[in-house]
């Protein structure tokens, strides 16, 4: 099956056809009325066309079949993720318009962590909050996680995906038992400019005390926090050329939170057989790998030097020694192979 796969993101479209004869991939600045010139570039007419949705709320726990009702379904679960949300819809729209009749599917971020047990999806709140709110852990990077612990393809897999936004899961039999991320992509780990896991306290504090307003808050904490807060960039690749004070407490509270995100994860699971690595960061950057793997020896993680400096995300390729107790992977990140498998089977082909 040729799959047209749509990868809305919160500035830009990226089409690519998987299962064609040939590749062909294209990026647009948003879904606009170049979606339809680019998509008469296509070397092969579709057969089906899957969709990155980051929310699906607790309604969607799998891929599905696009329609007037999960359409409207996906709009009334704007506010949870207003700033991803529209451009999924809008792509949808957009997309469908050029390419009427070919059946869609929406393939969701939060979907793979929808067998996150109780214990790993229910904050500590007030109970009127949870059940009126829906207020819940929900995760993300979903589609990323649940391909590359596809391709560990072992029993207890841990898996990190580090890129711009970053977040680390826990998989069990193929099934999602925890993850870092959730209600919103905030959470967990330290990003490129987000903080991660913060004492709410202390929002609570700037708000009272320094009178610090909502915009001015979301704004701070999506845009100017994590690495760029730390050490003025968000790139990892700079951070790591750089050899100032600001550039190593940086990358030494990146690596402090990934070591123990990664050994939570592995409480989780109560053992670890595989560690993967995947995303921008994840699979170009051997040095936080590296760094990552030194303070996880006590769980039997190794790394091999050699192996792991060569490795650029090019291919699946392990960094362990081979008789280490757990496998360490570098895996590139394919969410479109993961969107293809996802609508194919949402279709029934």
């Amino acid at each position: 099956m040729r799959v047209l796969v749509v990868n809305a993101g919160s500035s830009s479209l990226k089409l690519s056809l998987v299962g064609g004869a040939e590749p062909w991939a294209h990026n647009l600045d948003g879904p606009d009325a170049a979606v339809g010139p680019a998509l008469q570039d296509l070397p092969e007419a579709p057969d089906a066309v899957g969709h990155r949705v980051v929310h699906g709320g607790e309604r969607f726990h799998s891929a599905v079949r696009i329609d007037d009702e999960v359409l409207g379904a996906l709009r009334d679960l704007t506010m949870l993720a207003p700033l991803h949300q529209p451009k999924s819809i809008a792509g949808i729209e957009a997309v469908t318009a050029a390419l009427p009749g070919v059946p869609a599917v929406a393939c969701f971020d939060t979907a793979f962590h929808a067998t996150l047990p109780p214990a790993a999806s229910t904050y500590a709140l007030p109970a009127a909050w949870r059940s009126h709110y829906g207020v819940r852990r929900f995760g993300f990077h979903g589609l990323s996680h649940a391909y590359a612990s596809r391709i560990a393809a072992a029993s207890r897999v841990v898996t990190c995906h580090l890129g711009a936004g970053a977040s680390l899961c826990a998989v069990r039999d193929g099934r999602s038992v925890d993850t870092t991320m959730g209600f919103t992509p905030l959470d967990g780990l330290v990003m490129a400019t987000r903080p991660g896991s913060v004492d709410p306290g202390l929002l609570l504090w700037l708000q009272q005390h320094e009178g610090l307003g909502v915009d001015e808050m979301a704004e701070r904490l999506e845009h100017s926090s994590g690495l760029r807060g730390l050490a003025g960039t968000g790139d990892m690749r700079e951070l790591l050329e750089r050899s100032d004070a600001d550039a190593r407490l940086a990358l030494d509270v990146y690596v402090h939170r990934l070591r123990a995100g990664i050994a939570a994860m592995t409480a989780s699971l109560g053992g670890l057989d595989t560690l993967v690595f995947t995303g921008g960061v994840g699979e170009r950057a051997p040095r936080v790998r590296a760094l990552a793997c030194e303070g996880l020896a006590f769980l039997g993680v190794e790394i091999d030097p050699l192996a792991n400096d060569a490795a650029a995300g090019e291919a699946d390729v392990a960094v362990s020694p081979a008789e280490a107790a757990v496998r360490v992977l570098v895996v590139p990140a394919r969410e479109d192979l993961e969107i293809a498998v996802q609508t194919e089977a949402a279709l029934g082909a």
